[in-house]
C-alpha cells in the first residue's frame, strides 16, 4: 500500500525520491528521501508492535545514507564507531530484523544489504546494480515476475521466492565508461 507522503512532509509532494524511489540513479534530494523512508519505517514498526531499537534504527540510517548495498561487516564497523559494539551478531540481528520487517533487502549477488525504498508496500523489486560504483536501484519487477511465473507454471513448478538482480552500469558510470 503506498504511503501518504503529505502526512510525513506537508507541502513536499514533488520530491523525486519520494514519488519515484526506484530512481536511485536520478538526481534527487537524498536527505529528504532517506528521512521519508525512515519515518515510514518508524510508523510501520509502531503500528505492528515491532521494536525499532536504537541499534536497529541506526543500522537503517546507515543503509539509507546512500543508494548502495553494504556488507554486514561494513555496517558493523559503522556501529562500532558509533558506540554500539563490535560483535558480529549485533549487526546480523539488526539486519535480519530489518529484512524481516521489509525495511531492507538482501542483495545476494553482493552478499550485502540495502534499505528498502518502499517499506510497507507489497512489491517484488528487481535490483539494478552498478558494477562500477556499486549503486543499487530498486525497480518494479511485475512484468519480469509475471513472465517467470508463467514459465514456472508451464512446467508445474511453484515459485516460493525470487530475487532478481541485474548487473550493469548506471547512467553516470555509462557516461565515463570507455
Amino acid at each position: 500500500m503506498p504511503h501518504d507522503h503529505a502526512d510525513l512532509h506537508p507541502g513536499q509532494d514533488d520530491c523525486l525520491g519520494c514519488t519515484s524511489p526506484d530512481l536511485a540513479f536520478a538526481r534527487h534530494d537524498h536527505d529528504h528521501c532517506a528521512a521519508d523512508v525512515l519515518a515510514r519505517a518508524e510508523q510501520l514498526a509502531a503500528a505492528s508492535g515491532a521494536r525499532l531499537t536504537p541499534v536497529r534504527k541506526r543500522v537503517l540510517e546507515i543503509l539509507l545514507e546512500s543508494h548502495k548495498a553494504m556488507g554486514a561487516y561494513d555496517v558493523l564497523q559503522r556501529l562500532a564507531a558509533d558506540g554500539f559494539g563490535n560483535q558480529p551478531p549485533v549487526a546480523y540481528r539488526a539486519l535480519e530484523f530489518l529484512v524481516d520487517q521489509g525495511f531492507a533487502h538482501r542483495i545476494r549477488r553482493l552478499n550485502a544489504f540495502a534499505a528498502c525504498m518502499h517499506p510497507g508496500e507489497t512489491h517484488a523489486p528487481t535490483f539494478l546494480i552498478c558494477k562500477a560504483c556499486d549503486a543499487v536501484a530498486e525497480a518494479p519487477a511485475a512484468p519480469v515476475r509475471a513472465a517467470l511465473d508463467a514459465a514456472a507454471q508451464a512446467i508445474g513448478f511453484a515459485i516460493e521466492r525470487t530475487n532478481i538482480e541485474a548487473l550493469g552500469l548506471c547512467p553516470a558510470c555509462r557516461t565515463v565508461a570507455p
